[in-house]
Order: C-alpha cells, then structure tokens, then sequence
C-alpha cells in the first residue's frame, strides 16, 4: 500500500513539475475564453465596442473552457463533413509580470493547424503546424496596448485574440488522405508565462550509459531567451536521483552566447537505470541569475542502454525485451483532440495497466503529457511527425516537415522512453499531386534520416510502409495485417518471419482488425473459406473498403469482438515463439474518428480500438492483459454478450483469458473442471470447456489460482435457443437495469414476425427523440451514435432529461423494418 501510495504521489509531483520546466511562473489559460466558428472581417471586429443587440456584437460568440477543439463531435456526425476552416477565440488577459524587464509569453503544447495571435488589432505571432509547440512573445504588444487610449474601455485588461484554421491546404503535412481527421482549435494548453530579462529557451539533457550500467555520463547544454543581450549570468545545477538525493551540483559563471551552449558534462558511476519495470527518473534542477533575477528549469531524464540487434531482438541495458505495444491518437468521444490532462492520464494507465512496454504516436507529435507519463511509467516511445501519405509537396511543405521534425526532437529529447523518431508513414501512397516521384521521395527520406541523427545521434529513426524507402532508416516496419486485409491470421508468423530476413532491424507497427463494441458471434470465422492463403499479408490499394478485391475478413468478415479476439489471440502465442522478434505495436489502442471511413458500423470511426471512444474496454483488453501482466486476473470472455444461442443441450465453448497458472469454471453453480493454462494451447491459453447451458439465464464464475492467489470473475448470459427469421419490427424501451444522474438508457431491439430476437441483425439504426430530453449523440461510440448498426439484434442510446420533470418519444428507425418507439417519462 505504501508503494502504491508513494508511486501516485511520484506521478502528480513529475506531472507539476513540467508545468513549471520551461520558466519560473507558467499559468495554464483554461478559463473564459469565448469561441467563433468561422472566420471575422478582421481583426476589429472581435475587440470593437458592442453592446448587446447591436449590430457590433454579430457574429455571435459562445463560452467554452480550453483545451477545444473545432471538431468536437462534428468528426462523428453521420450526416455531414466535419468542419474545415478558421475559427477564433478571444479572452481578456490580467499581465501582472512581476520582473524587471521580464517576458511575457504564450506558450501553446499545440494548436490546429494555422495559428495566429493578436494583442488588441497588433498581429504578434504566426505559426504553422498542428502539433509541435511554439512561443509567442507579447511582451511589446501588451505595453504598446496599455499605455494607448484604448485601454481604459477595458479595465487594465488585455484583449488577446487566437484565429485557429484547418482549411484543407496540400501544401501542409498531414495530408487530408490520412486516416484520421486534422483538428482545428486550441486543443491543447496555452500557458501565460513571465520570465526574467535572461530565462532559459531550451534545456536539453543527454544521458547515456553503457549495457552493463557501469558508467553513465549526463551532458547539459542550453539555450537561452534574452533579447536584452545579457552577457554574464550565474548558473546553479544539480542532478538528483531517484531517491530525491543530490548527486551532482554546480555553480559558476558563465557567458551567454547566441545558440544552444554546453552547461555541464557529469560522469556518474553505476547509475539508476531506467526501464519499463522500474522506470527510475533522475531529476535536473538548473537557474540562471542575471541583475538579481532568476529563472528556473525542472526536468527529468534517465538512464538506459537500447539496441536493435541485426535481424533481432531487441535489447534494454544489455537484456533482451519484448517490444510490446499499441499505438495512440489524441481524440476521444465528445471532444476530439481537446483532452484535458485527467483524460491522458486515465488513458496511459489503462495502456499500462493492459501490459504495454511501447506505444507508437501516431501520426504526430503528441502532448508534452503523454511523453511524460511514459517516462513516469515505463513505456517506450517511437514518435514521428504528421509526413502521412499523399506524396510530395514544394518547398513550405518541405520546410514545414523539416521544421516539425527538428522541433520534436528538441521538444522531447530529454524523455528517457523515446527510443525511435519516425520519419513518415505509408509514404508509398499517391494522390495529392499530379507526380509521384519515388525518387524524390527517397531524397527528402534521406535528407530527413540526416537531419534527425545530427539533431540527436543516441535514438533511431524509423517509417512504417514505403518499401522503397526501407533501406534508408534505422528501422522498418512492413504493412503485416495477417487475418484482415490480406490472408488469414495463421499466416502472421510465417509472414513475420519473411519480412525479418528482408531488413538489418525489423519492428512489427500495425496489426489487428475492426471490431464493433457488443457484437459477437457463435462461429465467427464461417467467411474464412472464403480467404486465400500464400498471397501475403500486406494491405494494399483498396484493402481498407468495403466493397471491391479479394475476398477478406475486412470486407467479409463479421466485425464482431468474437473475431478479433481469436487473432489477437492467435498473434500474442505466435509472438511468444519469434527469438528474434524486435516487437510489435497493435493498431490501434483506442477507436478514433476519420474522415475516411463513413460506411463502419459506427459511422466515421476506425473501430480496431482495443478500447472505445470512450476509454470502456473490449474484449481483446482482457486477453492482451492474460499474455503481457504480472498482476493476477482472470476475466471470463464475452462480459458484454448478453444473449448467446444455439440449441437446447448443445455444448458451447465458454473461454477464460488468465495469466493464473489454473482455473476452474462453474456453470450454474456446478462445476465444469479445472484447467491448466499453456499459451500455445489455442485459444485463450487452454482454458476453455464446453458446456451446455440452459434456456434463461446462466450464472457463469471463474476461479482462478496462481499459487495460493485467488483470483474470481462472474457473469450472467440469457441464453436463446428459439430461432429467428428475418427483422421486421424494431423494439424501443427504457433500459431500467441502468440508473444514471439525470440520464437514461434506451435500447432498441429488432424482432422477426414471432417477436423473437434476430440475433444476427446488423441493419443501421437511425435514432430521434422529441420532448424534454435530449439524446446523446455524435460521440463515435456504438452507445453514443444518432446512426449506428445493431450489434446482435440490439443496440442502445442515452438520454439526457435535465433535472426538472418532462417526457421524450425515443424513436429508432432502419431500412424495410417497422419503426420502434417509446416514451420515456421523468
């Protein structure tokens, strides 16, 4: 208890310090800020004098708190295309800095995708990149502004305006063909920050070991703020351990210089090493002092030692690990990319808590959060920067990816968990220009591998998917989707190993299969006839739709969570039996909304998620957790299967993903047997019975033991064995087992001519409501969907009533069955 204790307390104190790491007040702007989608006439128009009704105060603003983003739920919407284009916000600042011929700052962690800022009509900054951080100095403008007339109509305030736009542009990177969507807005934290006439701009700090940890060296160099050309200022270092103790602190004078400068080169004996178990953290603590004023910097580095061994494995301080990974997007249900820090934090834990040592950020530079709570836990990181599909652009679109890669690695450096900068992804798909000059490509690949080792020469670099590009990175990741877009799952192994004798260093990015959240299925595999074997395992040009090409569990298969558990299954024993596996990443932790992909079962979202939208596990969570944890648990598969069927007395496969060594199932309180757990005993590791069970409800637990550890699991599932024939009536009710603050669950239901369940019902829904409440929709969520496909026969929606007393018709609607509704009175 007291190390759990000790390791929250770690995480919140790593958290606050990077808040303060880049000066010595830093103020997170969060609060009344107001929002105009679309653009103004100008700048005058968001600070003229407007009263209320006047023809001034039009167009209209609405309040919204920071982070925000344009997209927040239009990314989802089934009806329509999500908003591309300028937006503004505007806010009044109190600049209070208190140092004598100090700085004031905005530093934006990220902003989408075109930014500009305004002090009163003074335009001060430009930026350009939706991912990489950035400051503006206002310092100049602020002034100006106070000492004008004009300031008296705003009460010592400043008037501080932001136009956001993501207009489709081709010569930007990330291309619009990505398979995501490009947010507009302030979708990250912009901080208020005063600085002292001479503050620190940069601070990077190398550590670096050897293999065995015998000897560590620490280099600090820095860069520094200071547009009163300081020459002299007092510089204060000290390097502390894991355990908080000072092991190394310097004072001395020193001259600044223009550029990044050398601080410090530290030798330390034997270090703490940093790893995925025992992600130990070194702490650096720098001021400079210059005419009385100080600025501080805080931040955290780490030792380790990692190689990617010619045709594998990989090694961590001289030992070989197991990569094992997933991959994230920033977006998330009712927000898109505006999540708050409690939202990344609640997300890395549930990553980490799956079992994951590596995460690939994909497709851009993510949040200064996320890289630190990887640090703070033990995940290695590949990032890379947004160069996705589409080809080649000019010179702005080569000078903006030159710029957001050396930006990145300056930005995040200093994160023990970053082991690979990545290049580019699926750079071998045209489309955004007339050319596609692979040659080209390979020279601006080239140009870029350059760039990122002179920028950092202890990280890797890698790409995922450009063939003939694979011979000029570090590391490669072929296009391996075995089971989905191409072949069969069986063929993963034998696919992996072709492609690990093609290439020095090889790592697996990209595997998995689509699956909608409460869909599951008795034989789910019944389409695999259908798939060719010996073809590959590569995705290719129109893979990814529905219609068209070769037959393919993508395309034919059911998208049920039955699925994709038995190939995830299938792929983590096979990955248990490769020596000389580097690692793999699974696409994609978390479903996220596109642009691309308007025809899934939940319209606009990519659903290989391993949890929803909204963070609520699938199934595969659980059997990813039964091969990568330590910590005991046992979870009985197909909590979220209501109805299961078959005939009476049929014996059905009931399965148990543990990484208990044993496990006894009871059915109906009757047991069925102990099982002994072996990985390679597909599936679920050889913890598996068939039982028969009973018409109704069945009472299903689990007991499982890893030595004199107990670990239990129970869930009830109706089984029906009437059959069904095809839909012709949908059901709409109240969901009453679900209690809710001011909410209420609605499920839909469609039945055959007899009223029984049509269990393999897969029609799109299309869900209204008209009264009082409102439906929560636009989420990307099979629960928080306007349009959705059912899911066995069902599917359900929330409704939102407000706290005073009033009545909504829920209706559900699909193509050749009957309308459904119901009236829910609160």
């Amino acid at each position: 208890m007291m190390e759990r204790k000790r390791f929250w307390w770690m995480l919140g104190c790593l958290l606050a310090s990077a808040i303060l790491c880049e000066a010595q007040q830093s103020t997170r702007l969060t609060q009344r800020w107001e929002y105009l989608r679309g653009d103004l006439g100008g700048i005058w128009e968001a600070v003229r004098p407007a009263t209320e009704g006047s023809p001034e105060s039009v167009p209209l603003w609405q309040q919204v708190t920071l982070p925000h983003c344009f997209n927040a739920t239009d990314a989802v919407n089934p009806d329509e295309n999500y908003y591309e284009g300028p937006g503004w916000y505007r806010t009044l600042l109190d600049v209070k800095n208190p140092y004598n011929s100090g700085r004031t700052l905005l530093h934006f962690e990220g902003a989408g995708q075109k930014t500009t800022v305004y002090v009163y009509t003074t335009k001060v900054a430009a930026h350009t990149g939706g991912y990489d951080e950035w400051t503006a100095d206002i310092t100049g403008a602020v002034q100006q502004f106070l000492q004008s007339p004009d300031a008296k109509r705003f009460k010592g305030k400043v008037p501080l305006s932001i136009r956001c736009d993501n207009t489709r542009d081709l010569e930007m990177i990330p291309s619009d063909m990505s398979d995501f969507n490009v947010y507009g807005g302030l979708y990250r934290y912009v901080n208020l920050v005063y600085t002292p006439a001479l503050s620190f701009e940069t601070l990077h700090v190398q550590a670096v070991t050897d293999a065995a940890g015998n000897n560590g060296t620490l280099s600090v160099s820095a860069a520094f703020r200071n547009p009163g050309h300081v020459f002299r200022g007092t510089l204060e270092l000290r390097v502390l351990d894991p355990q908080n103790k000072v092991v190394k602190e310097i004072r001395q004078d020193i001259d600044i210089q223009t550029g990044e400068q050398q601080l410090a080169g530290i030798s330390l004996k034997k270090p703490v090493l940093w790893s995925p178990d025992q992600p130990r953290l070194y702490t650096i603590a720098a001021r400079i002092t210059a005419a009385g004023e100080t600025a501080e910097w805080k931040d955290h580095t780490g030792f380790r030692h990692f190689e990617f061994v010619k045709q594998g494995p990989f090694l961590l301080n001289g030992k070989r690990l197991l990569l094992q990974g997933t991959h994230r997007h920033e977006d998330h249900a009712g927000v898109a990319a505006a999540m708050t820090e409690d939202m990344i934090r609640q997300e890395m834990l549930l990553i980490k808590n799956m079992g994951a040592n590596f995460i690939r950020l994909g497709h851009y530079q993510q949040s200064r959060i996320v890289l630190q709570l990887c640090d703070s836990l033990g995940i290695l990181v590949w990032e890379e920067i947004p160069w996705c599909r589409g080809g080649l652009g000019g010179d702005s679109y080569k000078d903006q990816a030159r710029r957001m890669l050396t930006h990145m690695i300056s930005q995040h450096r200093n994160h023990p968990a970053v082991i690979l900068w990545g290049l580019g992804n699926e750079n071998d798909w045209p489309g955004d220009f007339p050319e596609f000059d692979k040659e080209k490509i390979r020279g601006f690949m080239s140009e870029l591998n350059t760039l990122a080792h002179q920028q950092d020469s202890t990280r890797k670099t890698t790409i995922r998917r450009c063939d003939f590009c694979k011979d000029i990175v570090d590391v490669y990741s072929p296009s391996i989707w075995a089971g989905w877009y191409r072949g069969r799952y069986t063929e993963y192994k034998s696919e992996s190993l072709k492609e690990i004798a093609r290439v020095p260093h090889f790592f697996h990015a990209e595997w998995g299969a689509d699956s909608h959240q409460g869909r599951f299925a008795e034989d789910p595999e019944k389409f695999i006839r259908q798939v060719a074997t010996g073809k590959g395992a590569d995705e290719r040009t129109g893979d990814f739709a529905l219609t068209g090409g070769n037959a393919r569990a993508s395309k034919d298969g059911d998208w049920s969570e039955s699925y994709a558990v038995n190939l995830v299954d299938w792929h983590l024993k096979e990955q248990e039996t490769m020596p000389q596996l580097t690692g793999t990443a699974y696409w994609v932790f978390k479903d996220f909304s596109t642009p691309l992909r308007p025809e899934n079962p939940v319209p606009y979202v990519n659903q290989k998620g391993i949890v929803a939208r909204d963070l609520t596990p699938k199934e595969i969570y659980y059997v990813f957790q039964s091969y990568w944890t330590k910590t005991p648990m046992a979870h009985i598969y197909g909590h979220g299967w209501p109805v299961r069927w078959g005939k009476e007395g049929e014996a059905k496969e009931i399965r148990v993903y543990s990484n208990c060594t044993e496990a006894e199932l009871f059915v109906n309180g009757k047991s069925a047997g102990m099982k002994k757990r072996n990985s390679q005993d597909f599936p679920a590791a050889g913890l598996r019975w068939q039982v028969p069970l009973q018409t109704g409800a069945n009472q299903v637990k689990v007991v499982a033991r890893n030595g004199k550890e107990t670990i239990t699991d129970e869930v009830t599932w109706q089984y029906q064995t009437d059959t069904w024939s095809a839909p012709v009536k949908l059901i709409v009710e109240e969901d009453k087992s679900f209690s809710g603050n001011n909410l209420r669950k609605v499920r839909v239901k469609a039945v055959d001519e007899k009223g029984v369940l049509c269990l393999d019902a897969a029609s799109e829904i299309t869900f209204s409501a008209a009264g009082d409440g409102r439906l929560i929709i636009d989420q990307g969520t099979a629960s928080g969907s306007r349009k959705v496909q059912l899911a066995n026969g069902q599917a359900c929606i929330f409704l939102r009533t407000g706290s005073g007393k009033g009545s909504t018709v829920v209706a559900a609607t699909a193509k050749g069955i009957a309308t459904g509704m119901t009236t829910i009175t609160y």
